[in-house]
C-alpha cells in the first residue's frame, strides 16, 4: 500500500488573509486536519468554506497522538497540520511529529507562509541580514543564564512575550544588556498593528504608564546603545 503524506501547513497570524491559495489547497484535499485548537481552526476552516475532518494535535497529547497520525498515513492518508496561528513548530507544536515521519520515512512537505518573526524583524528598522530568533524566555529556572549567555550578542534579538511580561522583561534587557536600541511590535497583522521603536528606557517608560495588550514580540540589538550625556 503506498504511504500517504505530511504536510506542514502554516496559517495566518491575524489578518484571515494572509494564507495562500496552495495552503487553501492543501487544507481542502487532505483526508485529515490535525490541529492545535479545532475550535480556533475551525474559524479559519469555515472563512473559506474548507470541510476536511478536524483532529486535536496540541503539547498536552502531542506524545501520545502523533503515532496515531503516523499509522494512518502509512496506511494511505494524507495528514495536514496547522497550529492556531504562524508555522507549525516555531514555537508551536509541530516538531516531534515531523521528526516521527523521519524516522517513519513519510514524505514531508512543508508550505511556506506566516510567520510573525519575519514581518517584525524587517519592519523593526534594526539590522535584519543577521538575527537570532529566541522564541520565550524561560518564565522561571534558566532566565538569568539566558540573559547572560546573550550578553554582547551583536545580531539582532528577537523574542516572543506575553503583554503581561513586557514590562519585567524589558527592565530585565536593561540590567543584563544596557539601554539598547528596542522595538515591541503588538498586535502584528491585526486591525492594531504597532511598532514601539526606541531605547530601551525609553519602552520602559511607555509600557509602564500604556499597559501593552495582544500579542507581543521584542526584538533587540545591543550594539546600538543609547548616548551617554
Amino acid at each position: 500500500m503506498e504511504k500517504g503524506k505530511l504536510f506542514i501547513v502554516p496559517t495566518p497570524i491575524g489578518n484571515l488573509e494572509d494564507i495562500t491559495f496552495r495552503a487553501i489547497n492543501v487544507l481542502n484535499n487532505v483526508d485529515e486536519i490535525a490541529a492545535e485548537d479545532t475550535r480556533t481552526s475551525s474559524i479559519l476552516l469555515k472563512h473559506y468554506e474548507i470541510h476536511t475532518p478536524l483532529t486535536s494535535l496540541h503539547q498536552h497529547n502531542e506524545h501520545q497522538k502523533v503515532n496515531f497520525l503516523l499509522q494512518k498515513i502509512l496506511s494511505g492518508k494524507n495528514i495536514a497540520v496547522i497550529t492556531d496561528a504562524g508555522t507549525p513548530g516555531i514555537s508551536d507544536p509541530g516538531y516531534l511529529i515531523v521528526h516521527q515521519a523521519i524516522e517513519n520515512h513519510i514524505d514531508i512537505e512543508c508550505l511556506p507562509g506566516a510567520t510573525a518573526f519575519v514581518p517584525a524583524i524587517v519592519g523593526s528598522g534594526l539590522p535584519c541580514d543577521k538575527f537570532i530568533f529566541e522564541g520565550f524566555l524561560p518564565v522561571k529556572k534558566g532566565r538569568f543564564t539566558k540573559f547572560q549567555e546573550l550578553k554582547g550578542e551583536t545580531r539582532t534579538l528577537i523574542f516572543y512575550e506575553s503583554p503581561f511580561r513586557i514590562v519585567k522583561t524589558l527592565e530585565e534587557m536593561l540590567e543584563h544588556w544596557g539601554d539598547c536600541k528596542t522595538v515591541v511590535v503588538r498586535e502584528l497583522s491585526k486591525k492594531f498593528e504597532t511598532f514601539h521603536r526606541g531605547f530601551c528606557s525609553e519602552l520602559i517608560q511607555y509600557f509602564s504608564k500604556n499597559e501593552p495588550k495582544g500579542e507581543c514580540i521584542i526584538l533587540v540589538n545591543q550594539t546600538i546603545k543609547i548616548k551617554q550625556n
